[in-house]
């Protein structure tokens, strides 16, 4: 081979050699940069935070820690004897109006009847005070129908149920426990409402469209699902701002200015048979682009 052929050689095997490591160099810029895919990315779910609309001694649990349950399934009782105490004295009180209440009625009737025979025989301030005191035992009547309602309601709401499918987590309460109104005796995690946040930097938002189809990846044995892109967060937490609803997103470094990651939300379809799903699951998850952005 002459000295110009190996000449010749040695530029294409150059420009061969360069024009590959643009093109790998090309390509890690656009997988890492603007490729619609993170590995930073958590599965969620709704936790329903379940506390009793009246307070009492809980007297029975009829759930254990991790069990799956059905929406409107007794999770936990609380003593109900006072709350059946209170509504038989409601229903007492009820049954006294309402005999109040004729008697009310049947004094005003014969007054006014006696007043409209001869005005003469009683006198008007006696037949007005027969009416508004029939009037006054109606409306009593009507207080006293209102408490027995809410007697019944406080009596129903002593039996705690589930509001959603899921499972029962973290369960520490015990039978003895005094449930105050308002305080969380135990958590359920909505099984229907299992959902992913993968966070993108920005430089890739661009890319990624409501309805975009995705594939999501579980770290717990690369289990591969299916989903959809349902939105991205508008807004996320000012770091330097304290407290607030927004999601807050820590930059990995505080020393240089990285692209902020923003968290979109995989809608995931459906499940196959024997995933077991858990909130804080870690993922990665890559974005098909439908359309062309």
């Amino acid at each position: 081979m002459g000295a110009s052929a190996r000449t010749a050689l040695r530029v294409a095997v150059t420009f061969i050699a360069a024009a590959a490591a643009f093109y790998v160099g090309w390509w890690l810029w656009d997988y890492y940069t603007l490729a619609p895919w993170t590995r930073d990315a958590r599965v969620q779910a709704n936790i329903v935070e379940l506390a009793p609309d009246v307070s009492g001694l809980v007297t029975a649990i009829n759930v254990t820690d991790n069990q799956l349950v059905k929406k409107g399934d007794v999770l936990f009782v609380i003593d109900p004897q006072r709350f059946q105490v209170a509504l038989d004295q409601a229903r007492a009180t009820v049954e006294q109006r309402q005999q109040a209440l004729k008697l009310a009625q049947d004094d005003a009737r014969r007054d006014a009847e006696v007043y409209s025979g001869d005005p003469s025989a009683i006198s008007v301030a006696t037949a007005e005070r027969s009416r508004v005191s029939a009037a006054e035992a109606q409306a009593a009547l009507q207080q006293a129908q209102a408490a027995l309602a809410s007697a019944q309601l406080d009596l129903t709401r002593s039996q705690v149920r589930a509001p959603v499918n899921g499972y029962v987590t973290n369960l520490t309460a015990s039978v003895g426990d005094y449930a105050r109104i308002g305080k969380g005796v135990l958590a359920l995690v909505d099984s229907d409402s299992f959902y992913v946040y993968a966070y993108f930097m920005e430089t890739k938002l661009p890319a990624i469209r409501d309805g975009d189809p995705a594939e999501v990846w579980l770290m717990a044995g690369g289990t591969q699902l299916r989903g959809t892109v349902q939105g991205l967060s508008r807004a996320i937490a000012d770091p330097d701002a304290a407290g607030g609803l927004l999601a807050s997103v820590n930059p990995n470094f505080d020393w240089i200015r990285l692209a902020q990651r923003i968290p979109v939300r995989i809608k995931l379809d459906n499940l196959p048979s024997g995933v077991r799903l858990a909130a804080g699951m870690s993922a990665t998850v890559a974005v098909h682009p439908a359309s062309p952005p």
